[in-house]
């Protein structure tokens, strides 16, 4: 959408019942616009001042249905902070709490760097916190900020640039560049610099829709994405034997370790990411005496932060990752992780809402709590050379050694991405290295059957009669 001289004006119409009850209406080549007043003498005053605009010839804007002047004034006063801040209100309702830190987080990352040039608060510390904490989280606004807090924003509200600064190429790659530094001054993660950057197009894309820019300016902006590696890395990735190893140190490890050992069972045999873990019901599992079963996957649970949801409550639960809200995913299980599923149940019972793990108060399984088991049992069960390496540093590698161990024995890619809750693109993305290593296997069993095939055909040859036209030949 652009701008048009096409401007079109309704009678003014009163809408009883409403404190704003005088509404005025245009159309600017065709789409709506409107406003509302209190009195009709404030709706005709307005309208009358649209009415000049449109007389001497001023272009209207399609989206906003404001004359160019007016536009050029809002985006000549509304500043970056303000407008972050903006958008920060109108994700709130709809966006969960893990994802509004992370917003917050990105954004903090950013304004200090969309201030006027040279400008550099003297405690950036102070700065980032206050911002993270209260500027962009919308559930800290009912109360006043700390005198710190507060003196930094007020700084910053002085010195942010106005949107309209946003078009000059400079200032967004200025803003880019911000996002590849951590406060330190030390680069920052790949995955976390590419993150903050789509928080940043998501923010700029509103100010395209509210006006305040004509086009989204990182489209212009020649700046080159840091590398981020989606593949596993097949250092990382336990092997059988090491995964066997692991879970018996976890089993015989004094603590928490044997209530935890079908909990990281889960993210091998199932492929299922630790929030999955953390949510999983005994209602959900179909374990059997003898042979396979399944356990049909509903959602996870995410540390969010008391301060970022709605109920205050640390934890939220979510649906399956990038699904909706009721779909779910059957995993069958093989005999071996059912027996184990089934002694932890025997065992140790579940929570009073059916939750197979749970902390000692019966609250869901910590990451920290479980990290720290992880560690333990990768001391006990890895020896010196091992623990050198990569391997099963994370208890997510957990979850690749699974993928790549069904890949490996030839289990359909497609099936392994439904099995593991990912698209198959994201599949051979990821486990690209693990399917190229299936290449060879692959190849000879072509080659086999090609070869079967052939002595087939021969046998077959063989046994026709011979024909007079061939044998004259």
């Amino acid at each position: 959408m652009g701008m048009s001289y096409r401007v079109r004006f309704w009678e003014i119409r009163e809408r009883s019942g409403r404190q704003r009850a005088f509404e005025l209406r245009w159309t600017v080549n065709g789409r709506e616009s409107s406003e509302s007043f209190i009195t009709r003498g404030l709706a005709e005053s307005r309208q009358s001042k649209l009415r000049t605009a449109a007389r001497e010839g001023e272009p209207f804007d399609e989206r906003t249905g404001l004359p160019a002047s007016e536009l050029r004034a809002i985006r000549q006063r509304v500043t970056w902070y303000e407008h972050a801040r903006d958008y920060i209100e109108q994700r709130w309702d709809r966006t969960p709490g893990n994802t509004r830190r992370t917003l917050a987080d990105a954004l903090a990352t950013l304004t200090p760097a969309l201030v006027e040039p040279r400008a550099r608060y003297p405690e950036p510390r102070i700065l980032r916190r206050a911002l993270y904490s209260w500027a962009f989280n919308r559930n800290a606004w009912d109360s006043e900020p700390p005198d710190d807090w507060h003196r930094a924003l007020t700084w910053l509200e002085k010195r942010s640039l106005p949107m309209s600064d946003l078009e000059d190429p400079l200032v967004v790659r200025r803003a880019l560049d911000a996002l590849t530094r951590k406060l330190d001054g030390k680069q920052a993660a790949a995955k976390t610099t590419l993150r903050k950057k789509a928080a940043f197009s998501d923010v700029l894309g509103l100010a395209v829709e509210k006006g305040y820019l004509a086009a989204n300016p990182l489209s212009s902006v020649r700046w080159t994405n840091p590398l981020a590696t989606e593949e596993v890395d097949p250092e990382c990735v336990p092997n059988p034997n090491q995964v066997a190893r692991l879970l018996a140190a976890l089993r015989e490890q004094r603590g928490r370790g044997p209530h935890l050992e079908a909990f990281f069972g889960c993210v091998y045999y199932a492929a299922m990411r630790p929030a999955e873990v953390v949510r999983l019901q005994l209602d959900q599992c179909h374990l059997p005496e003898q042979g396979w079963g399944m356990l049909t996957l509903h959602g996870g649970v995410v540390l969010a932060g008391k301060g970022w949801t709605d109920d205050g409550s640390a934890h939220e639960v979510h649906s399956l990752k990038k699904r909706a809200l009721k779909e779910r995913r059957p995993v069958p299980i093989p005999p071996e992780f059912v027996a184990m599923l089934r002694r932890h149940v025997e065992r140790y019972g579940t929570a009073a809402d059916g939750r197979l793990f749970r902390s000692e108060r019966g609250l869901y399984v910590q990451t920290a709590a479980y990290g720290k088991t992880w560690r333990r049992a990768r001391e006990d069960a890895l020896d010196e050379q091992e623990r050198a390496t990569l391997v099963a540093e994370r208890p997510y590698d957990l979850r690749h050694a699974g993928i790549s161990f069904w890949l490996h024995s030839g289990v359909d890619p497609a099936e392994c991405a439904r099995r593991a809750g990912q698209s198959i693109e994201v599949m051979l993305r990821v486990y690209a290295k693990v399917l190229a290593g299936g290449q060879e296997r692959a190849n000879r069993r072509i080659e086999a059957a090609m070869k079967e095939w052939s002595m087939g055909a021969d046998e077959a040859r063989s046994a026709l009669p011979d024909s007079p036209g061939l044998a004259r030949e």
